[in-house]
């Protein structure tokens, strides 16, 4: 290295240039091209590179690069354990190549570039690899444990501030999609009177919480509350799928243990790592009958005219997801009578840190009553067990009065 580059100096200056790009960049693009062009220079390489982990893959991604060529390959797939990058991250630790060839690396741009020294080196986020930074020379090049360290220290520090930008990003762009696939106004049906609401939670932030109010060809109302497991982007595109998918089948039948099923068939196939409770009811205005199905979804809470608010006599079957054997799913009638008000809720509502689940059930119990609109007893619903809260889980609320 050039005189007066010690490892305190490089290390010093590692650590400010990855707290001002932090503070300073908005994207996970400028934050790895502003970190990579400082880390080149330090170490007087030639090239700086970042792959990401592809989790679903299975492999790294060129992200980010400077030097011979600025603009990675993203067709690029480099698999975990294969080549250079792939060895770094099967095995968490650095790895220097005094020797560039098709015996050493997989990626194709890096024997293109005729580099023939490489270091790379784990990026670490909460011991998990979130993807390899390594440095490249043109020229025969022996790395310096000093090297190793501070490219160590430097990946670390990607990791970290790469994963905040993310969470970020990922976290507005949940909230956008999960905003958008809301009804936007709920259905119109004469007798009816509906509320709805949508709560992220503060500490899980958005996740796979969502309820949905549509009319079917027959003049039925269906009512989906459901819960995916999970939280973040992935949470919320799953859901997005889910409802989706929800709603095809609930095309095919008017039974909503069978459009349950089919649910279910569709998720264990296609959606092999995701798992969902699901409540959907389909109520017949013509008839003032509710028929519920419930996947591991706790039963909604309805209260009569002049009634105390009681639980739906109705246990629920599997939820989406488990890839268990499971008995035929069940659906549950009730006759909902004038002036009945009926809440569905995901468990966000009636789960706290310092209380059971059953004390929450029987708040919600003694907020639902007989009003004179949907509105207003949702309102009140939030207003008794929210107050003086805050909700662990994302919440998602539907009511329906019956006028």
């Amino acid at each position: 290295m050039p005189a007066g580059r010690g490892s305190e100096e490089r290390l010093r200056r590692i650590e400010a240039v990855t707290d001002t790009a932090l503070a300073h960049v908005d994207t996970t693009e400028g934050l790895l091209r502003e970190l990579l062009g400082r880390i080149r220079e330090l170490f007087d390489a030639d090239t700086a590179v970042v792959l990401m982990r592809d989790l679903d893959a299975g492999a790294l991604v060129p992200t980010a690069s400077v030097g011979l060529d600025n603009e990675p390959r993203m067709d690029v797939r480099v698999p975990v354990g294969e080549g250079f990058a792939g060895a770094i991250a099967a095995q968490k630790r650095a790895i220097a190549l005094d020797q560039v060839d098709e015996t050493t690396v997989v990626n194709p741009e890096l024997l293109r570039q005729g580099l023939k020294s490489l270091l790379g080196v784990p990026m670490l986020a909460e011991g998990h690899v979130v993807g390899v930074l390594h440095i490249g020379s043109l020229t025969q090049r022996r790395f310096s444990d000093d090297d190793v360290h501070l490219l160590q220290v430097a990946a670390d520090r990607i990791a970290l501030a790469t994963q905040a930008t993310l969470n970020r990003t990922e976290r507005a762009a949940a909230t956008a999609l999960q905003r958008s696939l809301m009804p936007p106004e709920l259905p119109a049906v004469a007798g009816i009177d509906l509320a709805a609401r949508y709560i992220p939670g503060g500490d899980a932030g958005v996740g796979g919480d969502w309820y949905d109010l549509f009319t079917l060809p027959s003049g039925q109302l269906g009512m989906v509350i459901g819960d995916v497991v999970g939280s973040g982007l992935r949470a919320a595109v799953i859901m997005g799928r889910l409802r989706s998918a929800l709603r095809a089948y609930a095309l095919e039948t008017s039974d909503p243990a069978v459009v349950l099923d089919l649910l279910d068939r569709k998720v264990s196939h296609f959606e092999p790592n995701a798992m969902a409770t699901v409540s959907y009811a389909v109520f017949d205005p013509a008839t003032a009958a509710l028929d519920v199905s419930l996947a591991g979804h706790p039963p909604p809470v309805y209260a009569c005219r002049d009634q105390p608010a009681v639980l739906l006599d109705a246990e629920p079957d599997l939820p989406i997801g488990t890839h268990l054997p499971a008995r035929k799913r069940r659906s549950w009638r009730l006759e909902v009578k004038p002036g009945t008000v009926m809440c569905f809720y995901t468990d966000g509502l009636v789960e706290r840190r310092d209380t059971s689940v059953d004390k929450g059930l029987r708040l919600l119990c003694g907020a639902v009553h007989s009003t004179d609109s949907a509105e207003a007893a949702c309102a009140d619903i939030l207003d008794a067990l929210l107050t003086g809260n805050n909700p662990i889980d994302d919440i998602a609320v539907a009511v329906l009065h019956r006028e």
